[in-house]
């Protein structure tokens, strides 16, 4: 595998890493850590921020603090062009910031996304699949 390989982690492996921890919280460690080269934008960023708030009740501080530990580790992407791959638009944008991103892997329990394994030369898998990867 390519030293530091480029990817995107989807909205649902950061917050279940910042929830609750396992395979995701352990991908999002290697991202903060800089092992991994992560790519987010700005649309996954305000989505992040939105579930945060509302799903897990995060303080405030404790939400600028994980914000400003993704803004400060990951690389923010404008997307130029959008996709319309699959029938859900938010996966669109997944595949959009890693095209720009130029990654190499989406990493992602969505099951659409999943489905798809592999868009143009990327690969799709779930946290447990990427660190196998890694081992």
């Amino acid at each position: 595998m390519a030293v530091n390989p480029k990817v995107v982690l989807d909205t649902n492996v950061i917050i279940s890493a910042i929830g609750y921890g396992g395979k995701p919280g352990k991908v999002f460690l290697l991202a903060l850590e800089e092992k991994i080269h992560a790519i987010t934008s700005e649309v996954f960023l305000a989505e992040v921020q939105e579930i945060l708030t509302k799903k897990l009740s995060l303080s405030s501080s404790d939400l600028e603090l994980a914000i400003s530990e993704i803004e400060d580790k990951f690389e923010v992407v404008a997307p130029k062009h959008s996709l319309h791959i699959i029938r859900d638009e938010d996966d669109n944008r997944v595949l959009e910031a890693a095209v720009e991103g130029n990654c190499d892997f989406i990493i992602t329990g969505d099951q659409d996304l999943l489905e798809l394994s592999k868009y143009q030369h990327i690969k799709i898998l779930t946290p447990e699949e990427f660190l196998q990867l890694q081992s």
